[in-house]
Parts: structure tokens; sequence; C-alpha cells
């Protein structure tokens, strides 16, 4: 089956930029420091509350509805409530595979974070932090929170599969995002000797992971490996011969082309969608499965200014003043293009989740998010930027 599909970021593993009334009174900048910012009864009300109202049932429906028949769940590290001071969500996660079940919907379930980061990145928990992989104890606390994740959910009828790890990064991507300079970590000495992932580790990894996954699934279901932002060079690993069921994720954002010297023009992202995003999924969807887990419509030229590589009113730019202020029809216009384009690249692989099912941005009266609202594909469906059936 083909996948056309969402994601529900921001529900179980928080960033900031997407919800920002939750940092309230804060100056927290990500999830790590949330809990060490609030009082327990403060902290506990607000993770209740945004977990029972940001996705229901309701939302289930609505995705069914405009032709979508697969979400993608990033999960906590400390979804089985043993990291204090976080709070557990694994009560919400089974809800869900209730409610995907009703409406014939498909969950991959995203481990979308790690202690001490897998990135470095605000979703990755901890901004500026990357430790990870240095320490094989919580190495070991993921590959058992993995195979707890499969034996809970691997035969449910709902279940499409596991990502063991999301977006680790590599010295390219570090390098490309200025993680320590785009992410400046509150601790320094927590963040000292931060380092990209070795592709010799996540070799390592990606082994004991699925040796941990696979054997509690059942026959249809994947274990999905993310391609740490380097589509090409997963081949000789992948097409091992003792892995069944495997899938290559790989995330391609306009605003990460941007950063790579893409041209900030229609005809510019087209060009580069082709010869880029759909070629390389072609030759990759040749010897594996090949899915892009998460892309959106948000681009630099709509936006009307410079992003640089996507940063946002929390990294201190400011949307109000645009360069080229679009009418409402000539954005319709252009988002349906980009739309139309990149859904024809995925249409190469075997499928895509579009990033996010929803925002709580007020991009209205709150000028400075302005172009920020095609991140939200309820909204963007809603407006037309996607025309017809997505």
């Amino acid at each position: 089956m083909y996948v056309k599909g969402v994601n529900l970021g921001n529900w179980l593993v928080l960033e900031k930029w997407m919800s920002p009334a939750l940092f309230d009174g804060t100056d927290a900048e990500d999830e790590y420091y949330l809990p060490r910012s609030l009082s327990p009864e403060v902290y506990e009300a607000r993770i209740k509350v945004h977990r029972s109202e940001y996705i229901s049932e309701r939302d289930f429906a609505t995705i069914k509805r405009i032709g979508l028949n697969t979400v993608r769940i990033p999960v906590p590290y400390f979804i089985f409530g043993d990291r204090p001071p976080f709070i557990g969500c694994i009560k919400e996660l089974d809800k869900a595979f209730s409610w995907a079940e009703k409406y014939d919907i498909r969950i991959l379930i995203d481990l979308h974070t790690a202690p001490l980061s897998q990135n470095g990145f605000d979703n990755g928990g901890i901004c500026g932090v990357c430790k990870w992989s240095q320490s094989p104890e919580e190495v070991d606390f993921v590959l058992n929170v993995l195979e707890k994740l499969a034996k809970r959910y691997g035969q449910r009828k709902g279940f499409m599969g596991i990502t063991p790890i999301n977006e680790p990064v590599t010295k390219e991507m570090w390098e490309t995002m200025d993680v320590p300079g785009r992410y400046p970590p509150v601790d320094k000495e927590l963040a000292a000797g931060s380092a990209p992932n070795t592709m010799e580790f996540l070799h390592d990894f990606y082994n004991k992971a699925y040796d941990r996954i696979h054997p509690n699934t059942k026959d249809d279901a994947y274990v999905v490996f993310h391609d740490a932002f380097q589509m090409k060079v997963w081949k000789e690993f992948i097409t091992q011969p003792r892995f069944e069921h495997v899938m290559l994720d790989t995330h391609q954002y306009l605003m990460v082309a941007e950063a790579m010297g893409c041209e900030q023009s229609l005809n510019g992202y087209i060009k580069y969608i082709q010869e880029n995003y759909a070629q390389d999924i072609e030759e990759v969807q040749s010897y594996v499965p090949v899915i892009c887990g998460e892309w959106c419509l948000f681009n630099s030229y709509v936006v009307g200014v410079d992003t640089k590589g996507g940063q946002s009113v929390l990294n201190g730019m400011d949307y109000t003043e645009n360069e080229n202020e679009l009418t409402e029809e000539t954005k319709k216009h252009l988002y349906a293009q980009l739309a139309n384009a990149q859904l024809a690249a995925w249409q190469k692989g075997s499928g895509y989740f579009y990033w996010n099912y929803k925002l709580l941005l007020d991009t209205v009266n709150e000028p400075h998010w302005k172009g920020w609202d095609c991140w939200d594909l309820g909204k963007s469906v809603d407006l037309g930027w996607f025309p017809g059936e997505v």
C-alpha cells in the first residue's frame, strides 16, 4: 500500500515553535528544560491538558476524510514514565491505536528523542547537546524502549512499524545546520563533548534495534531506518540478506534545500525537486522501499524573506516585514505548484508523511509568524494549497 500520511508532531514530543503558549512564563526553549522551569503541579497540569486536547478521535476522522491512510507519531524516550521529571505518555499512544483502527488508519511509531539527544536540535529534546551515542547505558535504554514498544503494539491491526531513532545527525548535517550556533546550549558543561554521530555507530545501533523490533512484529510491519540526511549511502547496509521488511526514511525540506544552494524561486524549487528528490528516491527505491517521513510547503520565496534555513521567530527572525508581499491567490498558486511537484517526487518511492497535522500558531494576530501556517496540513488543505486529493 502506498503511504499517504501526516505527522502528529508536537503532541507527545513538544516543540516550542509549534505551541509557544505551553512555554509561557518560562525561559525554556525545549522539552528538557520545561519541567525544570515550572513547579511539578503546573507542569503536570499543562502537559495533561495539552495531550488531551491537541489530538483526539475527531482528528483521526478528519485525517481519514482528507484521504490519508497513515500517521507517524513521534514519541519521547520517556514514553513509559520512567525518566522523571518527565511524564510518560503510553496511555495516549494506546488511545491513538484504538482511534486509528476504528478509521482504518495505520501508525508508524517514531522514537523522536533520546537521552542526551541524537542531534542537538530543539526537536531532539534538548538544544545544543548531542551525546547520546557516546553513552552505552543510554543506547541500551533506548533499545529497551524499542523492544517494549514492539511487544506492546507489534501485532496490532493498526501497526505499520517503528523508526528506531529520528534524525540522528552525522558530520555533514551537523555542519550545514551549524547545530551549536543555531541551538546554543543552556548548560555548556552538559553540552561539552557534543559531536555528530558516526556511521559506524548508526550501523551498529540499527542492527541491534532491528533485532529488538522485528521478532516482535507481524509479517507486514516495517523497521524504518532514518537516513541520517544521507539517502544514498545505505545500499550496502540496508540490503543485508538478514533484513526483512525494512524501509528507509528520508526527510526533505525546501528550507534545507535552500541551505544547500537551491535558488529561492518557484522554478528553482521545482528544478531541485525533480533533479534531487525525485531522481534520488527513484534510485534508492530500486533496492529498498523509501519514504519521505517529513516534508512541507514552507519556503523563503513565499514567505518573502530569506529564512536562513527555516530559522523561526524563536531564533530571532521577524517575518512581519516581507520583502515581496504576495496576494492570497498568488500564494495559493505557488503552494499548489510546490505541493504537486513534491507529491510527484514521493510517487517515485513508497509514500510520504507531511509535517505537520496542526500547529498552535496565530499567524493573523501575531504577524511575526507570517508564512508559517503552511506547516499545518489541515489549514493547507482547507485553503486549497493542496490541490485535489492529498
